[in-house]
């Protein structure tokens, strides 16, 4: 296969584990055969300074015209002025609406191995393994009025939280494909007791699940499933929710896999294309020091692999060596251990094990 991938490294930590990212991805084409083109581009705070905007246009041309884009992190102190006009998070807002990116798919999944960090009981970690599928482009984050404004009263913000029929229903129908291939359960998390777009959204999602009789449907109070995440995590499947809510219980459920820098994700829309990166921020306090851990990048470039490119024997071999780096005692910092690699250590330690995963993989199916 030959694919054109746009990496997006950004800002604090994002050119470090995107680097390792791509050696990673480099490996995978040199075992698997294949040839991946790479073109580099700005987006967050580095295309602020560069460009006076969060999203340049040929960022967004290069990545509609790529077949898929891997993003590491945007934002930092330097643009952190809640008074300014332009914002790193513009840019990933932009580029998720102009690449037509309506879904965010994050699974979390519980390592044994890991089981110490997570500030739960291990018995509350025991079978962890769910996906949330996140709304992204409506709700809060884009809905229209919004802004600031002086009043007799003072000062007054407003934001606007809408959703349409047609927004909610192709991404609970998402979360239901997915389901049909994995226990067969979708919890819709709402606020249908207060909120008249989540009300909306519990009544469309009715309707999409009489498609798929062969799939569970229950509904959660936001509230109460975010207490569910850290006493009943295992219950979950495929979790389906709108945009702001989804922000804040995947955080949350870093929790359980006991790291931030473990988690990938994958922004999808009606292509192929899609836009990979990993759950966590710049961490503007260890940028440059070469000790973040590039597990959640690498874990992206794997789902890059299967959504974009079709190719689940590579996916499976770069999932199947993080895991074995990990269970072989391999960890970064902030997964507790004594001895830490330094980010270029823990990219070396996955390549390594790539090699003998390769070999398996050539005869998964």
């Amino acid at each position: 296969m030959n694919a054109n991938i746009v990496l997006l490294p950004g800002d604090g930590i994002g050119p470090e584990v995107v680097g390792e990212a791509r050696r990673v991805l480099d490996a995978v084409a040199e075992r698997f055969g294949h040839r991946f083109n790479y073109t580099e581009h700005l987006l967050g705070g580095c295309a602020i300074d560069a460009h006076g905007t969060a999203l340049p246009e040929s960022t967004l041309a290069a990545c509609r015209a790529a077949d898929a884009v891997l993003l590491g992190a945007v934002g930092g102190p330097k643009w952190d002025d809640p008074q300014a006009k332009v914002r790193p998070e513009q840019g990933l807002l932009a580029i998720r609406a102009g690449l037509g990116l309506y879904a965010n798919v994050r699974p979390v999944k519980a390592i044994p191995s890991l089981a110490a960090l997570s500030p739960l009981k291990p018995e509350r970690l025991k079978g962890v393994d769910f996906v949330v599928i996140r709304e992204l482009t409506g709700g809060l984050y884009f809905g229209q009025p919004k802004g600031r404004e002086q009043t007799p009263q003072g000062e007054r913000a407003v934001d606007t939280l809408v959703y349409t029929d047609g927004e909610i229903r192709r991404i609970v129908r998402l979360a239901f494909q997915l389901a049909q291939k994995r226990r067969k359960l979708v919890t819709s998390i709402d606020k249908a007791n207060v909120l008249e777009s989540s009300r909306l959204w519990r009544k469309v999602a009715i309707e999409v699940g009489k498609e798929f009789p062969d799939v569970k449907l229950e509904h959660q109070l936001v509230d109460s499933a975010a207490m569910r995440l850290v006493t009943h995590a295992a219950n979950f499947d495929v979790i389906v929710t709108e945009n702001m809510f989804g922000d804040i219980l995947t955080d949350e459920a870093a929790v359980l896999a006991g790291s931030l820098g473990l988690l990938p994700s994958a922004s999808l829309g009606e292509g192929k294309r899609g836009l990979y990166e990993p759950i966590h921020g710049s961490a503007p306090d260890i940028a440059g020091k070469g000790i973040a851990n590039p597990i959640g990048t690498i874990l992206s470039a794997a789902m890059l692999l299967r959504h974009s490119l079709g190719l689940e024997r590579e996916a499976h071999a770069v999932e199947a060596a993080v895991s074995a780096a990990i269970d072989d005692g391999q960890l970064t910092a902030d997964l507790g251990t004594q001895r830490p690699l330094t980010t270029a250590q823990m990219g070396a330690a996955v390549r390594e094990r790539l090699g003998r995963e390769a070999a398996v993989a050539r005869n998964f199916d």
